[in-house]
């Protein structure tokens, strides 16, 4: 059996939902490699020593040691947004890596974003490189990604896509995430929450969507203007000429973690949502019915732990995701690769230059 030893650059939140998938792994497929979690490295002694005895890691290591290390083969970015792009390419050097797991946003600049077509360029196929847009990994999302692409409905019209929270209306919770409150597009709702919703639009419409306009709204003490607590693009997709709208919110009261697609196109219609994540709904026109296509927590042919019928949770699309990064077993996948996440970061940048255009013209925010 194959033994890959992994590492993790970030020991908070998101690095222990990662962990919880890696471990999960083996309850869901029959053939995977055997994972090693051999190091963990953090900014702060005391977070990478507490995280590595309580997950299990061999190693808590300082980063200088963690990217010398030559027994890790795969890597997971998981730290601050800022830092991800110089962690990216620290890894890249390692000569043992042979797969990168990047969390979202992949880089916090154009300049950083060029260097990455370079440096990816120079990679090659000698390293797998996976980014952290796992709502592809959704079954219902996985399925009815593979359904629109059919054809059916023919050609798109029109869309509208939402990703909302609410728990930043909460100064408390506001004063616990200060790094999450940096100004666009290395902070904000567009670079957050925004990204899964723009790489779930790429994945139904396409990569080459273009902004026209966008919107900001919510003010709150603390909270620099250029980190958007809410925002709406207005986008145009060039080749089939589809318009639409896509908005992410931190401040939408009662919204819990809403994502909602909705696709009208010119033999019918396409939609999902988080809240009902066991099927996605398809209408075709002169049909005057919705077909709900219920997939609960199948992932044919490759599995269907515990059951086909059981709805999936946030956390069984990270699961699937992680799978895909270990094996890539799966042709009915959408695999968000780097070009993918290069490709969604050009929007999260672009929508910083728009706000700020916004804010001057409406708000009369000062340049």
């Amino acid at each position: 059996m194959q033994k890959i030893h992994v590492g993790f650059i970030g020991a908070g939140g998101i690095a222990q939902a990662h962990v919880y998938a890696i471990e999960a792994l083996k309850f869901y497929y029959n053939e995977i490699p055997e994972i090693i979690l051999e190091s963990v490295s953090s900014a702060r002694p005391e977070s990478r020593e507490r995280f590595a005895q309580k997950y299990g890691f061999r190693e808590a290591q300082s980063q200088e040691a963690f990217f010398a290390n030559p027994k890790l083969n795969a890597v997971f970015i998981l730290g601050p947004n800022k830092v991800h792009f110089e962690h990216f390419e620290k890894a890249l050097k390692m000569p043992g890596v042979r797969y990168i797991y990047l969390e979202k946003p992949v880089c916090s600049s154009l300049k950083e974003e060029q260097k990455m077509k370079e440096l990816l360029a120079e990679a090659g196929s000698s390293v797998k490189i996976q980014v952290g847009f796992q709502y592809l990994q959704t079954s219902a999302v996985r399925e009815g990604l593979n359904f629109w692409k059919s054809g059916a409905l023919g050609k798109p019209v029109h869309f509208d896509l939402k990703y909302y929270h609410g728990d930043y209306l909460h100064e408390e919770y506001r004063k616990k995430r200060v790094t999450r409150l940096t100004p666009a597009p290395d902070g904000g709702a567009m670079a957050d929450l925004g990204s899964h919703g723009i790489s779930l639009l790429m994945a139904f419409m396409g990569e080459e969507i273009q902004i026209t306009s966008a919107l900001q709204a919510g003010d709150f003490e603390g909270v620099p203007a250029g980190s958007d607590l809410f925002s709406s693009l207005s986008l145009f997709e060039p080749q089939t000429g589809a318009v639409g709208n896509m908005s992410a919110s931190r401040i939408s009261s009662g919204s819990g973690d809403l994502v909602h697609l909705e696709i009208y196109a010119e033999k019918g219609a396409f939609r999902y949502s988080s809240q009902h994540s066991e099927y996605y709904e398809y209408y075709l026109e002169g049909s005057n019915q919705w077909v709900k296509q219920i997939v609960g927590s199948h992932y044919k042919p490759i599995t269907s732990f515990p059951s086909g019928h059981v709805p999936p949770g946030w956390l069984r699309s990270l699961v699937h995701a992680h799978y895909l990064f270990f094996s890539g077993d799966d042709a009915a996948a959408n695999i968000a690769d780097l070009r993918h996440g290069l490709a969604v970061q050009r929007i999260v940048r672009e929508t910083a230059d728009h706000l700020s255009t916004f804010r001057k013209k409406f708000k009369n925010e000062q340049a």
